[in-house]
């Protein structure tokens, strides 16, 4: 009998290990004057594990040096892939800049990005969580101290409170077409945008409870330690969608939730909850009778 033989697990570097060697490939090249990070790794409200990608910058004085041949990237250590957006047609980078995303074989994890050194004020004026490890000719007068702060749940005005209710339930009105027609992926991509507003609506009940003053992290991630459990579990349950049935539960969970915590959201800031829910609402239920109901 045959048995797969499993490779032995690569121990993997420590962050000191992966940051040293950042900053020594910077500081032993003339070419590369600053060194950023950004990211998870600068946010001291997370805590940090071995899933965090090491989010760096090297800002140099010709970024021709390093984007016409990539075999400089293999001091980093051996890689398991790599992907650099900014040659790629199908996903073509959205930022400034040349990366190097590197997955070793250690599973590790380094973003490396690329920039002229006429990018760094246009940099430091950015994103928060950013902050200068290595900066050779004193060219940052003021370090950047990192805060997620921009990232902290938003108190809505009474107009972005009912966009979200109105984007809400109009997409509410394609998950039923998708549904009736038995276009089951179709009515699972626009369940899963429909769920955006709702989990959005939940930060602002999150937010509501216990203040505006913190995140819940990237796509929502840690709103589960701040909603009552019931109110978890039922959230949980939307993401059923293996079939047309269970779709439809799905999509009525969806409808409950975002209405009890939108209804009470408003009572609480005086805004006004919609009347379009009672008219789209019924229209669910009627197309519900119609085609599922036995």
């Amino acid at each position: 009998m045959q048995t797969d033989k499993k490779e032995p697990a690569m121990t993997q570097r420590t962050p000191e290990e992966m940051m040293n060697l950042i900053l020594s490939r910077a500081e032993n090249d003339a070419h590369i004057r600053v060194v950023g990070m950004e990211g998870s790794r600068t946010n001291q409200n997370i805590p940090k594990d071995r899933f965090q990608d090491f989010d760096v910058t090297y800002f140099v004085d010709d970024p021709a040096l390093y984007t016409e041949d990539d075999t400089w990237v293999n001091v980093f250590g051996e890689r398991l892939i790599m992907q650099k957006p900014e040659d790629m047609e199908l996903f073509p980078a959205v930022e400034e800049g040349y990366s190097f995303l590197m997955f070793f074989t250690d599973y590790n994890k380094i973003d490396l990005t690329i920039l002229s050194l006429t990018a760094l004020e246009d940099y430091l004026n950015g994103d928060g969580l950013r902050e200068i490890l290595l900066d050779k000719d004193g060219r940052v007068e003021e370090k950047p101290t990192p805060t997620d702060k921009e990232y902290h749940i938003q108190k809505p005005g009474a107009r972005s409170f009912d966009d979200c209710c109105n984007e809400f339930w109009n997409i509410t009105t394609y998950v039923v077409k998708g549904l009736c027609r038995r276009e089951l992926l179709f009515a699972i991509d626009l369940l899963a945008m429909m769920r955006n507003e709702l989990l959005r609506m939940l930060s602002w009940q999150v937010g509501s409870a216990y203040g505006f003053t913190f995140s819940v992290g990237k796509n929502y991630k840690f709103i589960n330690q701040y909603l009552p459990a019931e109110q978890w579990q039922a959230l949980l349950s939307t993401y059923r969608t293996d079939s047309v049935e269970n779709t439809w539960r799905s999509l009525f969970t969806c409808l409950e939730l975002f209405r009890d915590a939108a209804k009470n959201f408003a009572a609480k800031y005086g805004y006004t909850y919609p009347d379009y829910d009672e008219n789209v609402s019924r229209y669910v239920r009627d197309m519900y009778a119609e085609y599922e109901a036995k």
